[in-house]
């Protein structure tokens, strides 16, 4: 990887009030154009409902307004962030022109079981028709750890590269670590905010 090269991370933070109104609990999502040697190069944020259904929207808008032709990657620190608001990697690798690969940190049996629990008849069925879309979720060895990934856009050899390429230490992606720090930060500031009112 040239260290030069940009990929585009995206996390989210939510740290909302748990007492709040469903339609009004938003998460902050982030972007961070990190550059493979680590400079970063750009930020923007965009807001979803938790538990809604607009995370791709999201984050799809968060690209557009970066408007970045250089980033050559788009890494996603998540696959259902903002519980479960399932994200559509084919829908943001269409926008953005770009591969999009998905990272997780945590071996699992994946989402349906979480997802029937938490919804039922349209909702679901929406959620698990879009996750079962999904690309399969290979792990990948990063510096002694092992990561998840899913790619569009990038066979899984090449996805894997990148990801390796973006990672110079433990086994998160810088440019996924510094989204995932912006939103957090972020979303502290928004509720320091609301608990001033």
């Amino acid at each position: 990887m040239k260290p030069g090269a940009r990929a585009l991370g995206i996390a989210e933070s939510f740290r909302g009030r748990t007492d709040a109104p469903d339609e009004t609990r938003r998460s902050t999502v982030a972007g961070a154009v990190v550059r493979a040697d680590r400079v970063v190069d750009g930020l923007g944020y965009r807001r979803c409902t938790v538990g809604g259904t607009d995370a791709t929207d999201a984050v799809s808008g968060l690209v557009g307004d970066l408007g970045r032709p250089d980033v050559r990657y788009v890494l996603i620190g998540a696959t259902a962030p903002a519980w479960f608001n399932v994200l559509d990697f084919s829908a943001i690798e269409r926008g953005s022109e770009q591969p999009v690969v998905s990272v997780t940190f945590e071996d699992s049996e994946g989402l349906e079981a979480g997802l029937e629990d938490a919804f039922s008849g349209a909702e679901l069925e929406a959620r698990l028709e879009l996750y079962r879309r999904l690309p399969e979720r290979r792990p990948v060895s990063v510096n002694d750890e092992t990561v998840y990934v899913r790619s569009v856009g990038l066979e899984p050899g090449e996805a894997a590269d990148v990801v390796r390429g973006f990672t110079p230490e433990g086994g998160r992606p810088e440019p996924i670590r510094v989204a995932r720090q912006a939103a957090q930060a972020a979303d502290s500031y928004a509720e320091s905010l609301v608990g001033a009112e």
